[in-house]
């Protein structure tokens, strides 16, 4: 197949930057390992946006939510919306293995079939790459790098792994869902001060009163079938456990970034280089789209202030040709 642009990437983004191709009439194809909008069908079942709907509208589709601010399941009800509204061209499932670049033009390899595209666009986003703990154990079924909903944790003795947004969400939400107990171990000395400030207090509050048990300056050092074990600044426990939900963050693919031969900076967010005025990174004909663009700082791009890389991309694109 033989396109003016690849996307790689079916998230928001990603679909953002395949209706600027359609609209510029230019050929393009949307490539994803996973499903449609793969990280937002990742997000806790429950999970409501920070964002409010309107804000996470992209190619003039009205999104409508029963609240200002939507839950997953309308966000991918309203994604879902705007890839049939638009007809949009996603070859869904299909994993990237390889890009290279010859006489100006990229052959992509994936796992189905072969590419040929004058540009690409990476809007792969960073939620599928957690950061490991790293410990004996990790490997174990137990172990759950991403969150879903409260009820199979029900009467079960859980430890939260982390101190910001997800972790804190995440305890809270087990805390009042019946688990057995709840034990959050937080590498740092106190409970993030990113943590959404109407929730800061509430579980500060049941640390306090010790429904909820936290370990600080802790780390896991074991993962056992029945039990973990906690080194703490005073001494080494052993705790009966039954999962682990490590909540530690994510991080982009920054070996995948390499080998196309896009330059990571020196910086301690790892920040991809790339033009901001166009999104073009060090490789020519190679663009960068969405939360990639910051690197291991993830909160500097989200969907709502992201959407705006389609249209510099494909201007861009377009003025070459």
């Amino acid at each position: 197949m033989n396109v003016d642009v690849l996307i790689i990437g079916a998230g928001p983004i990603g679909l953002a930057c395949g209706i600027e191709a359609e609209k510029a009439n230019l050929s393009y194809v949307i490539l994803d390992k996973g499903c449609l909008v793969n990280s937002l069908y990742n997000y806790p079942k429950n999970m409501t946006f920070f964002s409010t709907s309107d804000r996470l509208e992209i190619g003039n589709v009205p999104f409508i939510s029963h609240n200002p601010k939507p839950v997953r399941a309308e966000a991918l009800e309203y994604f879902r919306r705007v890839t049939s509204s638009w007809n949009l061209k996603t070859n869904l499932y299909e994993k990237v293995n390889s890009i290279h670049k010859d006489n100006g033009i990229f052959t992509v390899g994936s796992d189905k079939q072969s590419y040929q595209a004058k540009n690409i666009i990476l809007a792969t986003g960073f939620y599928d790459l957690p950061y490991l703990l790293n410990v004996p154990g990790e490997d174990l079924p137990k172990v759950k790098h991403y969150y879903d909903e409260p009820h199979p944790y029900y009467n079960m003795n859980v430890a939260v792994v982390g101190a910001a947004n997800s972790a804190v969400d995440v305890a809270l939400e087990l805390y009042r869902k019946g688990a057995k107990s709840v034990t959050m171990v937080v590498r740092e000395e106190e409970i993030s001060p990113r943590v959404k400030y109407w929730v800061r207090p509430d579980v500060e509050n049941r640390i306090k009163e010790e429904s909820i048990k936290a370990y600080f300056n802790s780390n896991i050092t074991k993962i056992n079938e029945s039990t973990i074990s906690i080194k703490t600044p005073t001494e080494e426990l052993e705790i009966e456990n039954d999962f682990v939900l490590a909540m530690t963050g994510y991080q982009p693919n920054f070996k995948f970034l390499k080998e196309i031969g896009i330059e990571i900076g020196t910086d301690e967010f790892k920040t991809p280089v790339y033009n901001p005025e166009t999104m073009e990174s060090n490789v020519a004909g190679v663009y960068l789209a969405g939360v990639i663009c910051g690197g291991l700082k993830t909160n500097t791009w989200f969907i709502e202030n992201s959407i705006i890389h389609a249209d510099l991309i494909i201007s861009n694109i377009k003025n070459k040709n």
